[in-house]
């Protein structure tokens, strides 16, 4: 199980790491903390030095309710960061979170390696064909509406089956835009409820039928620090014991905030196997 990232071929069949950086003022854990160059590249030396296979890059909140950001603002966020980050560290595998085709295009021309798509290309009608043209690995997460609508849209017949079907439909819209490297994400926390969070994770490894490497993104996330009534701040234990589970039901891949910590427990997941 491979994804060629910039002619390089990955090996997912063994768990990997990619590391959050948001750059983005209001994202719900680590929002408004690297500012600057040097605060950035930091960030990214620590996420690369832990382990991390991949950096995801954000320049627009998908926090419940965050706040509308234009096209320009996020290309204005993004874009240099993913310039900055490669002079630097030019071996760098940069996935973009970006629901929009045109942040996608400039920057994977600017150098990124991945799309990572919290809408499979349903906010953007131009997003699964210039993916295709572009010829990049692509991550589609699971979701209803959009952001701002996405906790008012929880209502399912049976939410594992409707997130296979959903999967179904835009895996066949991906591959008619000829877009070859698919990786999916159940979208822990985006129109859904803490119960069905856990609904979605304990069932996880029916996710497996679908063949396509899975994303596992739920690091503080509030179905962690809700059940435990604390903070994100407090939120590490919690998401590293979800972080085994994800791993055990089928995860190719854990979307964290804390590299150093989701190696370990990839290692020791690895031991174990």
């Amino acid at each position: 199980m491979t994804i060629n990232c910039k002619g390089q071929l990955i090996d997912v069949s063994l768990p990997k790491v990619m590391g959050i950086l948001n750059v983005t003022p209001d994202s719900f854990f680590d929002g408004g903390k690297y500012k600057n160059e040097s605060e950035i590249l930091s960030q990214v030396e620590k996420h690369l030095s832990e382990g991390a296979t991949f950096i995801d890059l954000g320049g627009y909140s998908s926090r419940p309710g965050a706040d509308f950001v234009s096209e320009n603002e996020e290309l204005h966020r993004v874009v240099p960061v993913v310039e900055l980050i490669l002079k630097q560290f030019p071996e760098t595998l940069i996935s973009i979170d970006t629901f929009r085709s045109k942040v996608a295009k400039k920057s994977i021309e600017a150098g990124a390696a991945i799309i990572n798509d919290i809408s499979a290309g349903k906010l953007d009608e131009n997003m699964l064909s210039t993916i295709g043209k572009l010829g990049v690995p692509y991550i589609m997460m699971h979701m209803k509406g959009n952001p701002k609508t996405m906790q008012q849209q929880t209502d399912y017949d049976d939410l594992t089956k409707d997130v296979i079907s959903y999967f179904a439909e835009r895996i066949h819209a991906a591959h008619a835009a000829k877009i070859n490297d698919i990786i999916i994400d159940p979208g822990f926390g985006f129109s859904k409820t803490t119960t069905q969070n856990y609904e979605l994770l304990h069932n996880l490894e029916l996710l497996q039928m679908i063949d396509k490497p899975l994303l596992a993104g739920i690091s503080r996330k509030s179905m962690i620090y809700k059940t435990l009534n604390t903070t994100p701040e407090y939120a590490l234990n919690g998401t590293t014991a979800l972080h085994m589970i994800a791993l055990q039901k089928g995860a190719k891949i854990l979307r964290v905030h804390d590299v150093k910590e989701a190696v370990e427990c990839v290692t020791l997941f690895n031991q174990l196997q």
